[in-house]
């Protein structure tokens, strides 16, 4: 349930209608907006009376949430979502591209590829130090020295850096480091790692399991917000099916069905959708199409050296090839769009 504030309820009314839901074990979540304050009602096991709320001082409305998830819901919060990441928006009107190799492998690997992509069009810097590979005998990254490499690359270029946390574990190492923890397709249902997530100061960045359907992927990103945490980037990385001349298959109508049922921002991964170097870039250009908030692209100066998705990975020139492609579909969408280009 939502309970909705009129404009001139004072803190008074609004503490009382918290004090309220609470004395019947209820949770209250207040919910500032642009114009008013909305309270949630969480935790009720059944049906709440609205006329038990409706009738008090400062109350303009009590709606009922429909949707299993409530946080994450646009049925409770309206408006978008907009974080802020150093001097980076991601949500609402604004686009961000992240950029940066699968793994990172040395101190002047990380630094030769950033150094690109910041000129190319990038705001973000991705790289893993912590990988999560098929294969026990593949490249699991550096660990430590390797998010201690990704703070080098944030002092070197300006550029805030997400890297994804693998466990409970090492979370409070890639929190330290990380300006976004990423939680992986693997972990999009490992809720021990979700709750831990909910407890985070800094944002969160939730990749679609390669079997989830949308409900569980919010249901997913609920977790997080129920911790406390309200900044969650939700990203669509692509979903296994019976294909096979594609790593993946990227959902572009994710992308519309959760702008409508959630307030949370959604940024594709074609890099991982595609699996192949030369489907990143359409991949891109439909996901810029059709309204995504943003791109997380996988770049190397020498793919085919790369020890971690090589052959997914463009090359900077593409990817400088990229940017102005997306920039200019963006700009014919809506020539009022804002943009965070450089």
């Amino acid at each position: 349930m939502l309970i909705v504030m009129h404009q001139s309820a004072t803190k008074e009314h609004i503490d009382k209608v918290v004090k309220a839901i609470e004395s019947r074990n209820y949770q209250a979540r207040p919910l500032p907006g642009g114009e008013r304050v909305a309270i949630g009602v969480l935790y009720n096991k059944g049906a709440v009376d609205a006329s038990m709320f409706s009738g008090m001082p400062g109350v303009k409305d009590v709606i009922a949430v429909t949707r299993p998830y409530k946080l994450v819901s646009r049925e409770l919060k309206h408006d978008d979502t907009v974080i802020q990441v150093g001097n980076v928006k991601i949500g609402g009107n604004h686009f961000v591209i992240m950029a940066g190799p699968c793994a990172i492998e040395s101190e002047d690997q990380a630094l030769t590829i950033a150094e690109q992509v910041v000129k190319k069009g990038a705001q973000i810097f991705r790289g893993g130090a912590y990988k999560p590979r098929t294969s026990p005998y593949s490249f699991q990254g550096l660990g430590e020295e390797g998010l201690k490499i990704m703070a080098r690359v944030r002092e070197k270029t300006g550029m805030p850096v997400i890297t994804e946390v693998m466990d409970l574990q090492t979370f409070d190492v890639v929190e330290a480091y990380a300006d976004i923890v990423q939680i992986g397709t693997r972990n999009m249902q490992n809720f021990s790692l979700l709750r831990r997530a909910g407890q985070s100061k800094k944002p969160v960045f939730l990749k679609r399991g390669m079997a989830a359907t949308i409900d569980e992927w919010l249901m997913a990103a609920e977790y997080i917000l129920e911790g406390g945490n309200t900044n969650v980037i939700l990203c669509e990385r692509g979903v296994r099916t019976f294909v096979n001349h594609s790593r993946n298959t990227l959902d572009i109508s994710a992308v519309p069905v959760v702008k409508q049922e959630s307030h949370l921002p959604i940024i594709m991964d074609p890099s991982h959708a595609g699996g192949h170097r030369e489907q990143v870039i359409p991949l891109s250009r439909a996901s810029v199409a059709v309204g995504a908030h943003g791109l997380m692209v996988e770049v190397h100066h020498d793919p085919d050296n790369a020890m971690s998705d090589g052959a997914q990975s463009l090359y900077p020139d593409q990817f400088e090839h990229l940017c102005k492609q997306v920039h200019a579909i963006r700009q014919a969408m809506n020539p009022d769009m804002g943009s965070q280009k450089k």
